[in-house]
């Protein structure tokens, strides 16, 4: 097997981000929205939104992970928010999802000093569920995402 290198994409890397990011809404059967320009934009604009990781075995793209900075007065620090976590099919099952967290985690820390990581799991994904549970991380049962979509937005801030 080709050693695995794991980095920190960067702008030239967006249409190798935007090929994982489908590949993964794919897999989950998700809506794929996102255009190369909008990651371009979030991610090498004036302010950047997220970071991202790949690993790479070769030339191949083995796995991706998109994440972004977010603040807890509960916690008293920053954190991570990890959206996208991907490992391609050929290299599913070798760890490289742990690597990947474990690379997004050192480069949080670093960047932002961040103290926690946080992501969101499918309700029928058991197995990724058991996988992030191995890893320690654990369900916040009373707490529920909500999110507010563009049409709801627009009208909030009509009352800016």
């Amino acid at each position: 097997m080709t050693a695995l290198a794991l980095r920190i994409a960067e702008a030239q890397d967006v249409p190798r981000l935007q090929d994982a990011l489908q590949r993964l809404s794919d897999d989950l059967g998700d809506a794929h929205a996102a255009t190369e320009a909008d990651l371009r934009r979030a991610g090498w604009g004036g302010a950047p939104a997220f970071r991202a990781v790949l690993a790479e075995a070769g030339a191949d793209l083995a796995g991706a992970a998109l994440y972004s900075p977010c603040f807890s007065t509960v916690r008293g620090g920053a954190g991570i928010y990890v959206s996208d976590l991907w490992t391609a099919p050929g290299f599913r099952g070798q760890g490289i999802g742990r690597k990947l967290l474990a690379r997004v985690w050192a480069d949080a820390e670093q960047v932002w000093a961040a103290r926690f990581l946080k992501l969101n799991v499918y309700h029928h994904s058991a197995g990724a569920r058991a996988f992030y549970e191995r890893l320690g991380f654990a369900a916040m049962d009373d707490v529920q995402e909500m999110v507010l979509g563009a049409a709801g937005g627009a009208a909030l801030k009509g009352e800016a």
